[in-house]
């Protein structure tokens, strides 16, 4: 009887282990004792024996391959014995479970076409994947109830992100005939989310098993992709007011460029954004009342003398404390601050603000000459990836904004190339959808870099967590009014102190201490930006 030797856990904290040579090779006789491999932990390589004796039958990591502990490592049997039922799934620790396993698995593997078997004309929709770094979504809002009709481009669901929330809209014309997660209630993604299909179809056979783990390999993308791109535009023309009339080609666009389609105007037939609207737009400069970029949005929880009270965690909440622990405990944070003096930046600020139809915020001064800044030090516009560093070819800049739920970063996308207005209207527009749970998945996906400005409330210094993949956040003060030492003479000036962290396995010391020197002398001297 063949039995499977899974990946040990050689220390403690291991969760991983890395086969750093393999000792045997498949077909080679095995003997109690004989070393198998060399296993790479977190703390040493060791070498690992063999407890059992027959033939290497199966090899589950290839040599200078990782894998998650308890996973199959390899399969030690009867020379010829068959195999087939134990290299597909998890590996059991111990023969008995194998016999077991083995006689079980044929039936699994034939109740599983059974189950996953989709009666004609049912389509089964999985729970989406939103953005690059959702898991799980969670349904905020049903829009379509169990036996509703249900039309291509209908709003079935609110579907919560790790990031924000989003209108998810039917690709099928049918009725809706189950819902595969509650209202409120959170599903893995790939996972059941609906089924649409003729009305009064059984579906209790393909919606108990998570669409028997078939509806995720299923081409439902591919298909979804090629039905968009024959259908969005006559679907665009009967839509109802609700939906943007947009073009396919459009839409792919306004999505690289992060360019909010409800604020487009289309030139199109029946007012159809096409090509050229998207490559013409310009961001409108929204009124100077609109709130900072960063300003504080705090949950509204009201005192109860001696009484202790609950809230909740939000999905973004939840998304957001797991991404902080991770950044916090995985990249080695280290911090460099310096004072800056912010005269010559206040004037060039009243200069501009004295053009007609311009407004900038000191917030949009620090974001552009950051960008300019990144483009002479790449090093700083990079991120760590395991074995590899990968150096960033757009500078895009996330810029946090506070929300009742936490913290959110809109990204700016190719920040260095676009003017002071550009960045001051697209920092107040997404700043205000933030709020509202307006910004698109992708608006908040791309970022190289980070900047987190507390100025507006008076704090003078502070540190950030860095925003990963990012290997440094920039963190923003007041404008301080001070005396200073100026030619030798002590006089009222203007300072700001800028924190910068920095990713130690990406970001050295002098390479950080470089980079806040250039953005120190952009901002000093303001004309230095446009050399």
């Amino acid at each position: 009887m063949a039995e499977v030797i899974t990946m040990p856990r050689l220390s403690d904290t291991m969760t991983e282990g890395k086969v750093a040579k393999w000792h045997k090779k498949v077909g080679d006789k095995v003997k109690e004792g004989d070393i198998l491999a060399e296993i790479e932990t977190d703390k040493a390589v060791q070498d690992f024996e063999s407890e059992i004796e027959g033939t290497l039958l199966y090899v589950g990591v290839e040599e200078g391959a990782a894998a998650a502990v308890d996973s199959v490592l390899a399969i030690i049997g009867n020379e010829g014995e068959d195999i087939s039922g134990l290299t597909g799934g998890a590996a059991a620790p111990n023969a008995g479970s194998e016999e077991k396993k083995s006689e079980e698995q044929p039936k699994a593997e034939t109740a599983e076409p059974a189950a996953a078997e989709v009666p004609a004309g049912v389509e089964i929709i999985t729970m989406p994947r939103l953005s690059d770094t959702m898991t799980e979504g969670k349904v905020a809002k049903w829009h379509k109830n169990v036996g509703d009709t249900v039309k291509e481009g209908d709003l079935l669901a609110e579907i919560e992100t790790d990031k924000a929330v989003q209108d998810f809209e039917s690709e099928f014309n049918g009725v809706l005939l189950k819902q595969g997660v509650e209202e409120g209630g959170a599903a893995p993604v790939d996972s059941v989310l609906a089924i649409i299909g003729p009305a009064g179809t059984d579906v209790s056979a393909v919606s108990a098993p998570k669409a028997a783990g078939q509806s995720t390999e299923k081409p439902a993308e591919p298909k979804a992709e090629a039905k968009t791109e024959e259908k969005a535009a006559p679907a665009a023309q009967t839509s109802s007011s609700d939906r943007v009339a947009i073009s396919p080609l459009a839409k792919k666009m306004a999505q690289d460029k992060g360019v909010d389609i409800n604020s487009v105007q289309g030139s199109g037939e029946n007012g159809r954004i096409v090509k050229k609207d998207i490559e013409n737009y310009q961001p409108a400069a929204k009124p100077a009342a609109s709130a900072p970029a960063a300003s504080a949005a705090p949950v509204a929880v009201s005192f109860v003398q001696g009484e202790d009270t609950e809230t909740p965690n939000s999905q973004v909440r939840n998304i957001i404390a797991k991404r902080l622990s991770e950044s916090k405990f995985s990249a080695p944070h280290y911090y460099l601050m310096v004072e800056i003096n912010m005269d010559k930046a206040i004037e060039a600020r009243k200069e501009i603000n004295s053009l007609p139809d311009t407004k900038i915020s000191f917030n949009d001064m620090i974001i552009k000459a950051t960008a300019i800044a990144l483009r002479k030090h790449p090093q700083v516009n990079s991120s760590w990836a395991g074995d590899k560093i990968i150096h960033r070819g757009n500078i895009n800049i996330g810029v946090a904004v506070a929300i009742p739920d936490g913290l959110v970063v809109p990204v700016l996308k190719n920040t260095d190339q676009m003017t002071y207005t550009q960045i001051s209207a697209s920092v107040k527009d997404m700043a205000s959808r933030a709020k509202s749970k307006g910004l698109k998945a992708n608006e908040m996906e791309g970022s190289t870099f980070s900047i987190s400005n507390l100025g507006m409330f008076g704090i003078e210094t502070f540190t950030s967590i860095i925003n990963q993949p990012n290997s440094a956040i920039l963190s923003v003060g007041a404008i301080i009014e001070k005396p200073i030492v100026k030619d030798g003479q002590i006089v009222v000036g203007n300072t700001m102190k800028l924190s910068l962290a920095c990713d130690h396995r990406v970001v050295d010391g002098a390479t950080g201490a470089q980079f806040l020197q250039t953005l120190r002398t952009y901002l000093e001297s303001p004309l230095t930006l446009l050399l």
